[in-house]
């Protein structure tokens, strides 16, 4: 079960899933079609495993390469490339079939641009440009829109507006992440903006740069009538706790860890 959790990113593809069921939940309004949602969060979940699965295989030389992600499954040698690939693939065909059949073509259309962008788009741009992340931003923004469209069987503002903020929310992470592993990242060929930012002063305004535009785009649930007064001071206290984060984030720039590659030797 270890092996298995570690494959389908079990958190991650959870993240997915809560945030599915966040649109689903909001774009239903005060009727809740239980049965749809189930099989909406279902479909979601195996679609998101599936695409963990594929992603692992494609780069399971490079994670050997990463002190980081060199435990994982496929290059730790815990389970072959082979069924791996057959695992990835039958999970994400069958979350595909399962929105298509239990829940709306839209949604199937959405889980498949999810599944593509970030497999055959985001996975093999982060070895080709700085910008794979704000393209990989987009897959995991689509979960809640997906969750919108799913319970109303369109698109809307309510949706795009989770969108945005599940975007924004995701490249501080990035920026920090790929800050404190920059030489793990370098080491196993991924272009990283921290691998090429020798000071860190622009991953750190990128940082400070998308948990403003975060700040903001989380106030459009309540202009659409989405939330309430309690939603307004959540997001508002919450995002300038981030905010702030962010500024000692691009302030400092210190942090380092011991996976980090301090020389050749």
């Amino acid at each position: 079960m270890g092996i298995f959790s570690e494959l389908i990113k079990a958190r991650l593809t959870l993240l997915v899933v809560l945030t599915t069921w966040v649109g689903y939940y909001l774009g239903s309004g005060p009727f809740l079609d239980v049965v749809r949602m189930i099989h909406t969060v279902g479909g979601t979940g195996m679609l998101a495993a599936g695409a963990a699965i594929l992603n692992q295989v494609l780069e399971r030389d490079f994670d050997g390469q990463m002190r980081r992600t060199a435990g994982r499954p496929l290059p730790a040698g815990q389970i072959t490339s082979g069924v791996a690939l057959l695992m990835g693939v039958s999970a994400s065909l069958g979350g595909m079939a399962w929105l298509l059949f239990g829940v709306n073509p839209l949604a199937a259309c959405l889980g498949a641009v999810t599944l593509s962008t970030y497999v055959f788009l985001y996975t093999p741009l982060k070895r080709v440009t700085t910008l794979n992340t704000i393209v990989g931003a987009i897959p995991g923004a689509l979960p809640p829109l997906l969750g919108w469209c799913a319970a109303t069987g369109g698109w809307g503002a309510g949706g795009w507006a989770l969108f945005y903020i599940l975007f924004f929310w995701q490249l501080p992470h990035f920026m920090a992440i790929s800050w404190i592993y920059r030489r793990d990242y370098a080491h196993a060929g991924f272009r990283m903006l921290s691998g090429v930012d020798t000071d860190g002063r622009q991953t750190g305004a990128s940082a400070v740069r998308n948990t403003l535009a975060l700040l903001v785009v989380s106030l459009f649930p309540f202009a659409l009538k989405m939330n309430g007064a309690f939603y307004l001071a959540g997001a508002i206290l919450l995002g300038l706790g981030f905010l702030v984060c962010a500024v000692r984030f691009a302030l400092r720039r210190s942090f380092d860890l011991h996976c980090d590659f301090a020389s050749d030797d």
